[in-house]
């Protein structure tokens, strides 16, 4: 029983070690030979949130018309930005990081893993970032901030589930990049990031039962949770105060589960192939 606990915590001990310095490693090869640096981490989505704030709230009048209404762009922006980096990145660790498996006798799954964690260590820059900002536009912070951990939690478990099933994927067959990229578009511009979701819930009839199953979508769901905890819980509809009844409620969490069950799934069955494949 010793030598078996012995032989787990070295196992574990050994794959944190290798973790932190893939994590170290990919963070610094992400701006290595840029002038700015990190600061590409925060200036990227300031760069999208401006360009967003001034055509789609400025000429288009998209906007919940409350002066909190910039930082909640912002904060939405910040979030989507995550998502598609840990998928976008994580999708390819695994074929580019080929050579390493091949070499290297550790759980595939750290790779990806790696990856999701530098993007959560530029989301934590820009939600400081965001956090000056609310600061600026004197926002009332209120007890539900309380919630956010489990928010980001929830936020990380539907990224990092999508970037293990498509770095799966993408071992067989490379399209599935491209394919990333048209449905990450189509997400962003289906999910409440760039206009309130008021904006459309007013409209009433059917847009209003469109944009209620907007937030069955878990993404869409997180990320208005993270802005109605953080920034605007006056202004800001959840699928907790849109729907009656528990068990409409509760979808976007189930889907989570279950997409989080089957990444697993099909990564460990895959896993062992990869450097065969590759």
């Amino acid at each position: 029983m010793n030598t078996l606990t012995k032989r787990l915590k070295d196992r574990y001990g050994y794959a944190m070690t290798v973790l932190r310095g893939l994590v170290k490693t990919d963070f610094k090869m992400r701006y290595q030979g840029s002038f700015l640096g990190v600061a590409w981490s925060v200036l990227k989505p300031l760069l999208l949130f401006v360009v967003m704030y001034i055509v789609f709230a400025k000429f288009l009048r998209l906007t919940d018309h409350t002066s909190t209404y910039p930082v909640v762009l912002l904060l939405g922006v910040c979030s989507w930005q995550f998502v598609s980096e840990t998928i976008g990145i994580g999708l390819r660790s695994i074929v580019d990081r080929g050579d390493l498996l091949r070499k290297v006798h550790f759980p595939n799954y750290i790779v990806v893993v790696s990856a999701s964690i530098g993007s959560l260590i530029s989301l934590g820059i820009n939600y400081a970032v965001v956090l000056v900002f609310a600061l600026f536009q004197h926002v009332e912070f209120t007890w539900r901030v309380l919630w956010l951990p489990i928010n980001l939690v929830e936020l990380y478990i539907v990224s990092l589930a999508l970037a293990l099933i498509f770095a799966t994927c993408y071992v067989y067959f490379r399209d599935i990049a491209h394919i990333w990229e048209v449905l990450s578009q189509i997400l962003f511009y289906a999910m409440p990031i760039m206009y309130p979701l008021s904006y459309v819930t007013d409209k009433g009839g059917v847009y209003a039962s469109l944009a209620k199953l907007e937030l069955l979508n878990p993404i869409a769901q997180t990320i208005q949770d993270i802005r109605h905890n953080f920034i605007a819980p006056a202004t800001q509809p959840t699928v907790w105060n849109s729907f009656n009844s528990w068990w409409e409620k509760s979808i976007p969490l189930v889907i989570v589960i279950v997409l989080a069950w089957f990444s697993v799934y099909i990564f460990r069955r895959n896993s062992r192939r990869f450097a065969e494949v590759m």
